[in-house]
């Protein structure tokens, strides 16, 4: 999808269809929608007074326009209510805009601007918001369809952003400059999560990652296979051993120039695919286990946002990109290793494999300098007993940190909640053979997979954990969400690190 935006009088674009929006709680046509209504002979004004137009979040109503204006229809899109209107509403509303255009065929469709002052935000964050939402909601999985039609049938080829104000079209270009960069970057990300295991092995992970440093002009180092034994993370190693895929640990590093820069390391989970291993997995909805990678894709498309934003902090893209299979090499429960950090650690149960991966990674990270680690994993089913598939569990050892996640979430539409790390939950990670055991039981198991990998973050380090096992993926469509992977974590990683402190 093409996105520009237009000096234009809303009237005379020539388009498939318009977007304007509406608040349930100001029923009445203004600004751009009065506008529209005068030119439509009052419709809009009708139909809400006929109680079909209400203006709650997600509604959409479709006027036909039978020559009137210069679009053939005008969709109106409900924000609910102005005092909850934020960013999000705003990316929201112009998910739904989108997945309604797609259902009347239309190719090139206009949106006015939303007036920044009903959600005190700047001009460029709102033109950010709706060029994220929509380009989001745009998105199909298709690469592998043999018809290549089927998608391209209904996607928008181009969205106008309308403004009559000459002035402002500059603030509105670099809005969309910067929004086409966060999606574009979840959009890659997605593909990666919904790619099968058979063409997303390790290898080929660690090829993308390749592929993304040449292109956005970072540095990139890849320990694979016996490698990863021999700088002493048995941990990660042990986790691909039953593999005929040797494990990959990608390091992709941005260094912002800036003397005695901080820096912060992102670290991300890749099991491209997840039996279970000897402690094998049902066999129903194991076809997901391609998804186990989230984590890892999350740092690659944070990465690639960092690459052009240029923060100035200097950043660590960290992935163990590994695949987690049952075979006569693979690791037994009750065997013992050692990780990079020095603790031994028995394996209760393979298929707790992601925080053997982890522990690994962050260990690197500390080792080659991060002050700050964030790690990121798709880590515990019970994470969406506890919490859904609407927020992502944090546990952390700094609250300044934890505070800090959390707002950047919140300025990306991902919700984060924290859960406590007292000392009392380590002691279910207690072994009476080695130092830890790779699960604490059925007890408190998204806090416990946390405080694990905590285990191996050096002292001084301050560190947060993301577990987005119940928010990686979604079963349905809604406004930009799309049916598969949702690329959850790319922007509020590339969030927090441009705003770091």
């Amino acid at each position: 999808m093409e996105i520009l935006a237009m000096n234009e009088d809303f009237t005379k674009v020539n388009c498939d269809c318009i977007l304007s929006y509406i608040f349930s709680d100001k029923l009445k046509p203004t600004g751009t929608l009065k506008i529209l209504d005068q030119y439509l002979e009052n419709i809009v004004s009708q139909l809400i007074g006929e109680g079909e137009i209400k203006g709650k979040l997600g509604e959409t109503t479709i006027i036909h326009t039978y020559g009137k204006i210069g679009a053939k229809k005008v969709i109106i899109v409900g924000m609910g209510e102005k005092e909850k209107c934020n960013l999000e509403t705003i990316r929201l509303a112009a998910g739904y805009g989108i997945r309604t255009a797609q259902k009347i065929n239309a190719r090139i469709i206009a949106t006015e601007v939303p007036n920044s002052s009903d959600i005190a935000a700047s001009l460029e964050l709102v033109a950010q918001a709706i060029t994220e939402g929509s380009l989001l909601a745009n998105y199909k999985f298709t690469k592998l369809k043999t018809k290549k039609n089927s998608y391209s049938n209904y996607a928008i080829e181009k969205l106008l952003l309308i403004e009559n104000e000459p002035a402002k079209i500059e603030k509105i270009n670099s809005g969309i400059e910067i929004g086409c960069i966060y999606a574009w970057a979840v959009n890659m990300a997605r593909d990666l999560v919904n790619s099968p295991a058979n063409q997303l092995t390790p290898s080929a992970f660690a090829d993308k990652a390749k592929e993304v440093a040449v292109q956005y002009g970072l540095d990139i180092d890849i320990l694979s296979g016996e490698k990863i034994k021999e700088e002493k993370m048995e941990l990660m190693y042990s986790v691909g051993q039953g593999s005929e895929h040797p494990p990959q640990l990608i390091t992709l590093k941005y260094n912002s120039g800036k003397e005695n820069a901080n820096t912060i390391a992102l670290v991300g989970k890749g099991l491209t695919f997840d039996s279970g291993g000897i402690s094998l997995k049902p066999a129903e909805r194991m076809h997901e286990m391609k998804n186990d990678m989230a984590g890892g894709a999350a740092v690659l498309g944070a990465m690639q946002v960092i690459a052009q934003l240029k923060p100035q902090v200097n950043v660590l893209g960290i992935i163990g990109a590994v695949e987690n299979m049952p075979s006569g090499k693979a690791t037994k429960p009750g065997d013992v290793y050692k990780g990079l950090a020095g603790k031994t650690v028995e394996i209760i149960n393979t298929d707790a494999e992601g925080r053997l991966v982890l522990a690994d990674a962050v260990a690197y990270a500390c080792k080659l300098g991060a002050s700050t680690v964030i790690d990121i994993a798709t880590l515990t089913g019970a994470c969406l007993i506890a919490l859904g598939k609407n927020y992502s569990a944090l546990i952390g050892n700094d609250e300044k940190l934890i505070k800090q996640v959390i707002q950047a979430g919140k300025n990306s539409g991902e919700k984060f909640w924290c859960l406590p790390n007292d000392e009392e939950f380590k002691e279910l990670l207690k072994s009476d053979i080695a130092d830890l055991k790779n699960t604490g039981g059925r007890y408190a198991g998204t806090i416990t997979g946390g405080l694990f990998i905590g285990e191996f973050i050096s002292p001084q380090v301050s560190w947060v954990h993301l577990d987005i096992a119940g928010t990686a993926w979604t079963e349905k469509d809604k406004s930009y969400l799309v049916k598969g992977a949702t690329g959850f974590g790319v922007r509020t990683l590339a969030n927090l690190v441009k705003t770091f402190e």
